[in-house]
């Protein structure tokens, strides 16, 4: 058993483990990935304060998120395809994540069901959806994830047109993949990958195939998805999905301090800050670099919560300092469930936990919510050296 001390640990067995296709699909961004790598790199441009001589005994990284107890501030952010990056992915990533106190958000374009996750947990969980133009596919969708007792819906709502990622487009990963001669050499040298793959019936996107009408096999699924999205949506639709939902909602990929007040006024109850993790508008600022604009506007008003670039406990540490409630991570927990499956969620949390819980000892407090600006030292243009022209 390899020794896991960081996320990158992680990465590299997952590298080696999974089908490029799909470390591809996990590991990329779209056009020239500019606002995938300043993801990352913004978080390191902001420092840490060091702090001694207090009393850090029984300090706790738990605190809430959208009314939910948790262990930490980090929710499994909804990712596509995620049961092939190990076979019943979102069934292993979701009982990790229960077992270790945090939310998991299923994604719709999941290969594992929200009725497969349901049987094979105990707790509820986030459910995501995309704005479709299906209204009937939708409205039983959303049926669905009540039936299975999910407790917030996260609305992505940055993808009604989709972002351009040239590897994807090299590889064949759409909706359902399209195997190349290339492709299929690479699998079987994942041999363990594709034994799992072999000893499960879960291959194929489970929300949609047999649910939205005309899909009953994966060959009429790359029609339907092509369709799907709707390029024409607008506040008011997404106002419309809104009141189809009798719980919390969260909308995902919000950038901008007027779209984070229109989803304050469509009657949010939070959002996250996101940039698709830089799968979509290449060019986009990070969303750490966002965030206290956004927080400027509507923080004290809603719940804030950010993704898109953390890959560690600091990270989590600056999103929270720089006010936000919660976060989400992606590609940090793919690693570990693509790497070692559900043990491998759980040390990707185990991971953060501790940086997280170490890194607020050494910077003085004890609780998240102690945590705040004056525990950072940040760049003087970092908010504001972007600037819209006069």
């Amino acid at each position: 058993m390899p020794v896991i001390t960081e996320i990158e640990d992680l990465k590299r067995i997952y590298k080696r483990r999974v089908p490029k296709m799909f470390y591809d699909y996990a590991e990329s961004g779209s056009w020239t990935e500019q606002t995938f790598r300043e993801n990352v790199s913004d978080f390191g441009l902001i420092r840490l304060r060091q702090r001694i001589a207090k009393d850090m005994a029984g300090r706790s990284t738990a605190t809430r998120m959208l009314g939910q107890d948790v262990s930490m501030p980090v929710a499994l952010a909804p990712v596509g395809l995620t049961g092939m990056q190990c076979a019943d992915g979102e069934i292993k990533a979701a009982r990790a994540a229960e077992r270790f106190g945090v939310p998991f958000t299923l994604s719709t374009m999941s290969i594992c069901s929200i009725e497969d996750v349901a049987e094979h947990t105990q707790k509820p969980f986030w459910f995501q959806v995309y704005t479709l133009k299906d209204d009937d596919f939708m409205k039983r969708l959303f049926a669905r994830a009540q039936d299975a007792k999910c407790s917030a819906l996260v609305i992505t709502v940055d993808l009604q047109i989709m972002g351009q990622r040239h590897k994807d487009i090299k590889n064949g990963l759409s909706a359902p993949p399209k195997l190349t001669p290339k492709s299929i050499a690479n699998m079987m040298t994942k041999v363990p990958w594709g034994l799992e793959m072999l000893g499960t019936k879960r291959r194929f996107f489970g929300n949609i195939v047999g649910h939205a009408d005309g899909v009953t096999d994966p060959g009429s699924l790359s029609s339907w998805t092509a369709e799907a999205f709707d390029p024409s949506l607008n506040w008011e639709r997404i106002k419309e999905f809104r009141s189809w939902w009798d719980g919390p909602v969260i909308l995902k990929g919000i950038l901008d301090e007027e779209d984070a007040k229109q989803a304050l006024n469509v009657g949010a109850d939070a959002i996250v800050v996101s940039n698709h993790g830089g799968r979509q508008l290449d060019g986009a600022l990070s969303s750490i670099r966002m965030l206290p604009r956004i927080m400027d506007v509507v923080g004290d008003k809603m719940e804030v919560h950010l993704d898109s670039g953390i890959r560690s406990g600091q990270d989590v540490l600056k999103a929270m300092a720089l006010g936000a409630q919660g976060t989400m991570i992606g590609r940090a927990f793919v690693y570990g469930l693509g790497a070692m499956g559900q043990a491998g969620v759980t040390r990707a949390l185990e991971v953060i936990h501790k940086e997280l819980d170490t890194s607020m000892g050494l910077c003085g407090e004890r609780s998240i919510a102690d945590l705040g600006y004056h525990n950072l030292l940040v760049p003087k243009d970092f908010h504001d050296h972007w600037v819209q022209p006069a």
